[in-house]
């Protein structure tokens, strides 16, 4: 038997980016965003509103990096997301962690995160549909540490994802089964 619940923000694993930005003076922000994800193959869009200040720098800088958060890091994440930077101007100094500027971009790189996407703004659609923010990813960069060869070894990463049901964080890693392969065991 089903049962219906309250919640509407219904889609689990919901990814824990970090958004990161240069402010006015050239500081670093960064915001923690569970509403992004891929929307073509190099391009991101973030379903964020216009009143954080990492949108307004956004739209300033024209470029912005999307990391991806991991459980070694889960209280400087959190911290970005429980912490508005239009009211703690310092709070990625506050947050401990350190930072290098990319090359591609005009905005800055996370180096404890182990995967950040360096994006230049499109848009920003604000229609009564609008996603938010769109950006095409024109490099990805990646610590030697989450990686085999030349390829991203999730099982390394220890990535993190956010549970909209009871607001926990979960971390994410045991391979369960090969994409495009396991449903042809199906195919008749």
């Amino acid at each position: 038997m089903r049962k219906s619940i309250k919640t509407t923000e219904a889609i689990f694993p919901m990814p824990v980016l970090m958004i990161a930005t240069y402010n006015e003076d050239g500081t670093i922000d960064v915001m923690n965003a569970a509403w992004g994800m891929m929307l073509e193959r190099d391009q991101v869009v973030l379903n964020l509103t216009e009143t954080h200040k990492t949108v307004k720098n956004i739209k300033a800088r024209k470029a912005f990096t999307v990391s991806i958060a991991d459980a070694k890091h889960v209280v400087e994440a959190d911290y970005f997301g429980v912490v508005s930077g239009n009211n703690t101007p310092n709070k990625f100094e506050n947050s401990g962690l350190t930072a290098g500027k990319s090359e591609n971009v005009d905005a800055p790189i996370i180096n404890e995160f182990p995967i950040c996407m360096e994006c230049e703004f499109i848009e920003y659609q604000d229609g009564p549909y609008g996603c938010g923010v769109v950006g095409k990813i024109v490099n990805v960069t990646a610590d030697e540490r989450v990686m085999k060869e030349d390829h991203i070894d999730i099982s390394l990463l220890d990535a993190i994802a956010f549970d909209p049901y009871t607001h926990g964080y979960y971390k994410v890693g045991e391979r369960v089964g090969d994409a495009f392969k396991d449903g042809l065991k199906l195919k008749k």
